[in-house]
């Protein structure tokens, strides 16, 4: 608490611009009361006030800061304890003639201030609960001050960092009065005493930003214009102005509300600032006070700055103020310079000239590196930027050099070694670069595993049907039956020179349906028979029956599992198969011998991710010697080629193949094959299943010295 009020103190100096001359005005009673559920803080002083005093409010502790200029304190005491509603105590501290009182609040809230006589009453926004806080209602973000109605210039949307959604509206003076409320999800802005030209009468619609900002609408309503703001989500915003500039910042609500949501580095603690045409130098102070830090001004920082900030970042603040200003900073430790930014470009190029002017005329050393795992060549290339092992001259280097235009380098392959000169500062980086680049690359072991399956099915049914009548002569005198070739009875065949031949014929080509069971699945197996024969007592009429059937069933698998190991980035590859001789004619006419590979190949290039994964560019191929053409022999293929990110000892399927082939074939005899029931005995069906199917399966696994590849 008083390293704060030392802070406070200090920060009184910034305010000489606008101090009177002579101090005749004092604060002579603080005092505290409540009227309609309002703390009211009420500030007698000697002479009335010519106007509302500057203030800043800060979110933790909280505190509401008004500076007096030009007014000392005449109470006798610099510490009033009151603790009494929302305010605990009131602290006046004066710096020479100049005062500023602070009151110490139990809970952030607005205030508003009004002259009032002799006297300055400081009304503090009732606070309910922590709920209440957490949703203001309306604020008076600025006093009107114009007598005239004037017309706002401008009305814009623009997308900022982290998602924010900005809307600008552009000011005809800093004289605007100013009021911000929330209504249910919408933000209504006014802007009192001031007229909205036609051009601006609209509805933005803006959420193709991706803000949770979706419509602004502008309109005239009385003698001021409102500005309605529809959000999406769960949000917040923030308000300032800067000169005639008046900025409404819309984002995402975060967990933390005492951390500013908006800008990557944006995360000072939050504070509110009001002043009329205050000096540069005096602002910074104020921000140096409130931060603690210690901030070094440039003698060519001048001018004066209006601004209204509320709830925002000191670190925000401090670059809003830059910017409207076109000032740049740099940070050594706790000092923090702060000075226009051609001042800055200046100062800083004059500081690299010179040090690129010591470094010319600086000795050089030489400095011997021995290389373990990087090869010296190589390094060598990359510190001259060229394609050869040394360096130096007038800077024949390209822009990807790092040593500078007098050093050089020298590569010795046999031993591995690098011997560099230059200035020591590059000899510094260089050591720091082999630190870097000279270390073991990792190695990944890759296993391929490529599966084939096969499930064959094949059923055939099929039937044969024959029959026959012992003969007689009928119509040819070669003895031809006219039914039947059956002929179990002696049969007297005429010879040629009138002699004659007697003989018993067999039951050969008895069949004249003969539609049998195939080979069902190509399995080369016979089918089973099931046959019988039906004849008279005295055998001369028969009648024959055969039912064959077939059903194969066969399940296959081929797995094939090549697997190599490489360094990180480097490609590799297996195979194994055979070349397969094939002739090929030449431009000479004549034949040659060429050769064709069916192997099994693993070809592999592996690239190890800063999280550890694995990206694989892999090549996989499975090669079978086909059928024999009249070219030569066919090659059946099966191949992959594919990029592929997988976890460490990850397994992943990065292709695979399934084909199906179904025959349904039927054989019969026309009309009576037709026939239901009868007519399974004059035909045959045969129905045949294959599938196959191939996966392609890759495990990669990095290598470490406790982990042997195996």
């Amino acid at each position: 608490m008083a390293q704060w009020l030392r802070a406070a103190g200090l920060g009184l100096l910034a305010f000489g611009a606008l101090a009177v001359a002579h101090a005749q005005n004092a604060i002579e009673a603080v005092t505290s009361s409540t009227q309609s559920g309002s703390e009211v803080i009420r500030i007698d002083l000697a002479q009335p006030l010519a106007a509302v005093p500057a203030g800043f409010t800060v979110q933790t502790p909280a505190r509401i800061a008004l500076d007096f200029p030009g007014v000392t304190n005449a109470i006798g005491r610099s510490a009033i304890e009151v603790n009494q509603g929302n305010l605990r105590s009131v602290n006046v501290v004066q710096a020479g003639e100049r005062s500023r009182v602070v009151l110490n609040l139990k809970q952030a809230t607005a205030y508003k201030a009004e002259i009032q006589g002799k006297s300055l009453l400081v009304v503090l926004d009732p606070v309910a609960g922590p709920a209440l806080a957490a949703s203001p209602a309306s604020t008076a973000f600025a006093e009107n001050r114009n007598r005239d109605m004037l017309p706002l210039k401008d009305v814009d949307f623009r997308l900022g960092s982290d998602s924010t959604g900005r809307v600008i509206v552009d000011l005809p003076n800093n004289q605007v009065g100013v009021d911000v409320k929330q209504q249910g999800k919408s933000l209504v802005v006014e802007f009192t005493k001031s007229t909205l030209p036609e051009g601006l009468r609209r509805r933005l619609d803006v959420a193709d930003f991706g803000t949770p900002v979706q419509l602004i609408t502008s309109q005239q309503t009385g003698d001021r214009v409102r500005m309605t703001i529809d959000a999406k989500g769960d949000w917040e915003h923030s308000a300032y102005q800067s000169e005639n500039q008046f900025v409404v910042e819309v984002r995402a609500r975060k967990v933390d509300p005492t951390k500013l949501t908006q800008g990557v580095g944006y995360n000072g603690e939050k504070l509110s600032l009001n002043f009329q045409n205050i000096e540069i130098r005096s602002l910074l102070q104020v921000i140096a006070d409130f931060t603690n830090f210690n901030i070094v001004t440039s003698d060519s920082v001048s001018g004066a700055l209006t601004l209204r900030l509320k709830d925002v970042p000191w670190d925000q603040a401090l670059d809003i103020i830059m910017q409207a200003k076109n000032l740049g900073m740099r940070k050594n430790g706790s000092v923090l310079w702060i000075a226009p930014k051609d001042e800055i470009n200046a100062k800083e190029k004059l500081e690299f000239e010179a040090k690129a002017a010591i470094e010319n005329l600086e000795p050089l050393r030489t400095q011997s590196f021995q290389l373990n795992y990087t090869k010296a060549i190589a390094i060598a290339q990359g510190l001259t930027g060229t394609g050869a092992g040394g360096g130096g001259g007038g800077g024949g280097g390209t822009t990807t050099r790092i040593l500078s235009p007098r050093g050089s380098v020298i590569a010795e392959s046999r031993t591995n070694q690098l011997f560099v000169s230059d200035v020591p500062s590059r000899l510094a980086q260089v050591a720091e670069l082999i630190q870097k680049l000279d270390v073991p690359v990792r190695q990944v072991l890759i296993e391929a595993r490529i599966v084939e399956a096969s499930d064959t099915f094949g059923k055939s049914l099929g039937v044969r049907l024959g029959g026959g009548i012992a003969g007689e002569r009928f119509a040819s005198s070669g003895g031809n039956r006219a039914f039947g070739n059956l002929g179990v009875m002696p049969i007297t065949t005429p010879g040629t020179n009138g002699g004659a031949t007697t003989a018993t014929s067999t039951f050969t080509n008895s069949n004249f349906i003969n539609l049998p069971a195939g080979d069902a699945g190509g399995t080369g197996n016979a089918a089973g028979t099931f046959a019988i024969s039906l004849f008279n007592s005295s055998f001369s009429r028969m009648l024959n029956l055969e039912i064959s059937a077939l059903e194969a069933d066969g399940k296959g698998k081929l797995v094939s599992s090549p697997r190599v190991i490489t360094a990180d980035q480097t490609k590799a590859l297996i195979e194994q198969g055979e070349e397969i001789p094939y002739q090929q004619a030449t431009s000479s006419g004549a034949t040659s011998i060429s050769f064709r590979k069916a192997v099994l190949k693993l070809e592999v290039t592996p690239q190890i991710t800063p999280e550890g994964n694995i990206i694989l560019t892999l090549d996989v191929s499975k090669d079978a010697r086909g059928v024999n053409t009249s070219a030569g022999p066919a090659i059946n293929t099966k191949h992959v080629q594919t990029e592929v990110l997988v976890e460490n000892g990850g397994t992943v399927v990065i292709g695979g193949i399934f084909e199906l082939t179904e025959t349904n074939d039927e054989s019969r005899v026309p009309v009576l094959g037709e026939v239901p029931y009868l007519g399974a005995l004059f035909r045959k069906r045969e129905r045949v299943a294959n599938k196959t199917e191939m996966l392609v399966f890759i495990t990669p696994k990095m290598i470490t010295d406790r982990n042997a590849a195996r």
